[in-house]
């Protein structure tokens, strides 16, 4: 991935907030041929990620081999050019390019404009415009959303019933950024053409070929990412609001682990399975995601949002035992050694105000691909989750909040040691959300091994049945807000038609010691 460093003369300028269908598509240089087909194209939408203190990841896809050309500035105009870069779009990678962009100013919206040239002949193609908004300095407040889950259970995308509506709806809120908690795509569900529901209508699904079938081949498992791209909702989100992504089970195939996942192909000489290198390579094609040091494809990092705010974005695939979570062996992992101790380290580092763990399952849900196992004291996986609480306590740590999505419904969990099985530990909040675009079940079973209460949690009923369509409005997402004169977090759970269903007010505590730095990110 290409690095870019911006120029440091900076003009600022309130954001105006643009509806999607006014999105701006400007021309980078007048094209040198008139027709736009003979012209290289942007293949779906435009994106941004990984947006922190003062740099950006920017993603794009042609339509065939070409040069993706960005500029940036800081006024929609782009009548000041701040940076301009260009990386190749090729068919190794199926046409897909990203650049890291550096040194961007801090609290500053971003506006940036992508094109693809021919490589060859330095033909012009059509020029769209993205927006994100870096970093804020101090004193500067921050909204950002949560949730998982798209396009799940064969629920793809029907026109008639308004597509990928939960984007249109977390567009409106207008956040900073977005961190999708995992299930991107269904690459172990096929979209068929139609679906019957339960009151005898049709749901009736855009379909490709590359839909028509579970994925195993890297043309299908990337074929799952670009069958998002074909909702305008989507393209719409994408393009004016950055998104941090983690990964689940569905990007690869259901309840997945590290080495107990293989198909006909086999697995590569280190025992990776090789269905999870092609879903993992898929996955960093199509994600405005950055490469971290040493190890490329490596999904678990930490983000630094001001100072307010860091987001921990966990993998809880990738290192996990090789069982479900059972059986007669009463060890288990589901973090992995050499990622439990970075979460350690970066969280006793952390300056922040704030320390958001962004998990791609819940920790008090009984569930065997989970964590929790039922009542009673910290078995198996528990264990990681429960010395990892204990550090928490012992080095100090305030203000950790804990967000997920997986379950497919909306749900508060304070976690309470008066309550618990295991009480070393203070007391802190999971919130659960999703889905974005899927079946939609109703609330899990809490265990009390760390005295998870229930505050709140919404789904579909007993009596409406397991796996509602998403024209039933029981899709969710979060939100967070957090003030920057009192730094005092608001947590909102809203649904599909942006009603706010429950919320809840989170006061700061002092920190216990003072922060010590981290030798590695």
């Amino acid at each position: 991935m290409a690095s870019l460093r911006a120029a440091r003369a900076w003009t600022r300028r309130q954001f105006l907030v643009r509806s999607a269908s006014s999105l701006a598509i400007a021309s980078l240089a007048k094209p040198s041929i008139s027709r736009a087909a003979d012209r290289p194209q942007i293949a779906g939408g435009i994106q941004s990620g990984d947006v922190c203190d003062g740099s950006a990841v920017i993603w794009a896809r042609a339509d065939r081999p070409a040069r993706m050309q960005v500029q940036c500035s800081t006024v929609e105009s782009f009548k000041t050019i701040i940076a301009s870069a260009s990386a190749d779009a090729l068919p190794d990678a199926d046409l897909t390019s990203k650049l890291l962009l550096t040194d961007l100013p801090p609290g500053q919206d971003i506006f940036y404009r992508v094109r693809f040239d021919e490589i060859a002949t330095g033909l012009v193609g059509e020029s769209r415009v993205g927006h994100f908004r870096t970093a804020p300095a101090p004193g500067q407040s921050i909204s950002f959303l949560w949730s998982g889950d798209t396009a799940g259970q064969g629920w793809g995308i029907d026109l008639s019933r308004g597509g990928y509506r939960s984007y249109r709806t977390m567009l409106d809120n207008r956040p900073d950024f977005f961190i999708h908690s995992g299930d991107h795509i269904y690459a172990d569900c096929t979209i068929p053409a139609e679906q019957k529901l339960p009151n005898g209508e049709i749901w009736r699904n855009l379909v490709t070929e590359e839909k028509s079938e579970v994925a195993h081949t890297l043309a299908q498992f990337r074929g799952n990412y670009k069958y998002n791209h074909l909702d305008e909702h989507f393209r719409a989100f994408h393009a004016e609001v950055p998104m941090f992504a983690q990964w689940d089970d569905h990007e690869v195939t259901n309840d997945w682990s590290p080495t107990g996942s293989y198909d006909e192909a086999g697995h590569e000489d280190d025992g990776t399975p090789r269905l999870v290198a092609r879903a993992r390579r898929a996955f960093f094609d199509f994600m405005p995601i950055r490469d971290i040091g040493a190890r490329r494809g490596r999904v678990y990092r930490k983000i630094a949002y001001g100072p307010l705010l860091d987001v921990f974005l966990i993998d809880m695939r990738s290192f996990r035992d090789e069982t479900w979570n059972k059986g007669d062996d009463r060890r288990g992992w589901i973090l992995g050694a050499e990622q439990l101790a970075w979460l350690k380290r970066e969280l006793a580092a952390s300056r922040a105000t704030w320390k958001v763990i962004a998990a791609d399952l819940p920790i008090g849900l009984i569930s065997l691909d989970a964590v929790a196992l039922g009542n009673g004291p910290p078995d198996r996986r528990e264990h990681e989750i429960a010395d990892l609480l204990s550090f928490i306590k012992r080095a100090g740590i305030r203000n950790v909040v804990w967000l997920t999505a997986d379950m497919h419904y909306t749900a508060a969990h304070y976690y309470d040691p008066d309550k618990a099985q295991f009480q070393d530990f203070e007391p802190f909040w999971e919130f659960v959300s999703g889905p974005l675009h899927a079946g939609t079940w109703g609330p899990g079973e809490l265990d009390d091994t760390f005295g998870p209460i229930a505050m709140y949690q919404h789904g579909c009923s007993e009596v409406q049945g397991e796996n509602l369509a998403p024209c039933f409005g029981l899709q969710f997402f979060g939100r967070v807000d957090i003030d920057g004169a009192t730094g005092v977090m608001t947590v909102t759970l809203k649904d599909v038609d942006n009603r706010d269903l429950w919320s809840v007010n989170i006061v700061p505590q002092p920190q216990s010691r003072p922060a010590v730095v981290a030798q590695h990110s």
